[in-house]
């Protein structure tokens, strides 16, 4: 919401708006001109005559019907906007790059815009974090996740969870994965295949989807696409992909691979990327495609990968203390959170990675749960903290130990401790944590917050 805002008042749209609590998103909109209140009431929206003072009101699918500002709205005969459908309008008359899949759009976005910002492109962008890079003499920045560009190209993640994406006609369309997730909205795993496709369907006249070809969801898509006479680039390491992702090699601080073919051109280009993860390999040879499709060199386009350092609440480091390090990554699926464990074993070095673990909904709790456990045994030491409900209602059926009652012990025999409150579960990992160890906070809910709580038992640990 914070990145529409930010966008429509860049374009000279007057803004303003409110939100349940203060945080650095409300800062940084008051620092772009705009209008911002702590709580939401009607009287923001419409006078004491009923007179009203906004034109449109934009909500996301977390403002449910209730709240004050939008039943004003409603009564009012006001224009409400979702989300999607505000940024969409934002994309008319721009060559638009909608990035969607269950996994990876965050950082895959921000690649993109990272690659094109190198190759003297400058997109606007509407990102789900802020995008951390890192310019040729080593100078490390962040940029927030709104920005307006002075081209004509425009890169946005789309959020499939509600099927809101279905609000874009990009003029390219990247889907990294077709993994089934947000099942509390689409019911069935065909009806989430589904809205996929329409996705892809809806690419303007001679646009072209880039598809992961190593995920079988969405190499599945490519195809069906390419079958309906539309136009698809496959990346990744499985056969037959059209871009060749070849000698994948992580390192400590970062993944070394070579990638040709396709747009990128029969030559072997060198890809050397300062982010970890085999899966940032593909993430980052998608960027580097988008880029080449919209007229970058393909060789510049690859090696302007490597200045990408992360986004916000992906592998991002939070400090050291005690020998230890803290990470705190956005993973909230098992298959992110294998990929993150992953990646952060040769981070690690010979340091033990030890997870503390808040799952976000309890319907994706209860449906993943055996899952997740797979995914956390990957882990040395494993914490699981009570559910973040975000927008569903309590369940008191599913609980921490929904998950640890399924995972006994880790794959290298460490323990598996629920605690619910999670300001306790933060002074639990911090207690089993020693030097060279690798601490990671983990989830889409407020365990953000706890990174501090953890370096401060370290730092007191050590005194």
């Amino acid at each position: 919401m914070s990145v529409v805002a930010r966008l429509l008042a860049a374009n000279g749209v007057p803004v303003q708006g409110s939100d349940a609590a203060e945080g650095p998103a409300l800062a940084a909109l008051r620092a772009d001109g705009a209008r911002v209140w702590v709580g939401h009431d009607a009287s923001h929206v419409v006078g004491p005559d009923g007179t009203p003072r906004v034109d449109t009101v934009v909500v996301s699918s977390a403002v449910r019907e209730a709240n004050p500002e939008l039943a004003a709205a409603r009564g009012a005969g006001l224009r409400v906007l979702h989300r999607s459908q505000a940024l969409a309008s934002l994309m008319l008359g721009r060559r638009a790059v909608a990035v969607a899949g269950a996994h990876g759009k965050t950082t895959t976005s921000a690649m993109i815009a990272t690659v094109l910002r190198s190759c003297g492109l400058d997109p606007s962008f509407a990102i789900g974090g802020t995008v951390r890079t890192r310019t040729a003499d080593g100078v490390e920045a962040a940029v927030p996740g709104g920005h307006l560009g002075a081209s004509d190209v425009l890169v946005a993640e789309a959020d499939e969870s509600d099927g809101s994406f279905l609000n874009y006609a990009p003029t390219v369309a990247v889907v990294t994965n077709v993994e089934p997730d947000h099942l509390d909205h689409y019911g069935t795993r065909e009806a989430f295949d589904r809205a996929f496709v329409d996705f892809a369907a809806r690419l303007q006249p001679g646009g072209t989807l880039v598809a992961c070809a190593d995920d079988a969801g969405s190499a599945a898509l490519a195809a069906a696409h390419r079958a309906g006479g539309g136009t698809a680039v496959t990346y990744g390491t499985a056969p037959g992909a059209d871009v060749a992702v070849r000698d994948v090699v992580p390192r400590p601080d970062g993944v070394d691979a070579v990638v040709a073919g396709g747009p990128l051109g029969e030559t072997p280009l060198a890809l050397r990327l300062a982010v970890p993860g085999a899966h940032n390999a593909l993430n980052a040879t998608a960027a580097a495609v988008v880029a080449a499709l919209l007229g970058a060199p393909p060789a510049r386009a690859v090696a302007g990968a490597g200045e990408f350092v992360g986004t916000g609440r992906r592998f991002e480091p939070r400090g050291e203390a005690g020998g230890v390090r803290v990470v705190d990554d956005y993973a909230h699926h098992p298959t992110e959170i294998e990929a993150l464990l992953r990646a952060a074993r040769p981070v690690a070095g010979a340091g033990r990675v030890l997870v503390l673990f808040q799952p976000h909904l309890y319907s994706r709790t209860r449906i993943f749960a055996d899952r997740f456990a797979a995914a956390l045994a990957l882990a040395d030491e494993v914490v699981v903290t009570g559910v973040y409900r975000a927008r569903e209602d309590v369940d008191p059926t599913v609980s921490a130990r929904t998950i640890t009652d399924l995972l006994p012990a880790t794959a290298s025999g460490g323990g598996v401790r629920a605690v619910e409150d999670r300001v306790e579960a933060a002074h639990t990992v911090a207690g089993l944590a020693r030097p060279g160890d690798l601490v990671l906070t983990v989830g889409a809910g407020d365990v953000t917050d706890l990174g501090p709580v953890v370096l401060a038992d370290l730092a007191a640990a050590r005194h």
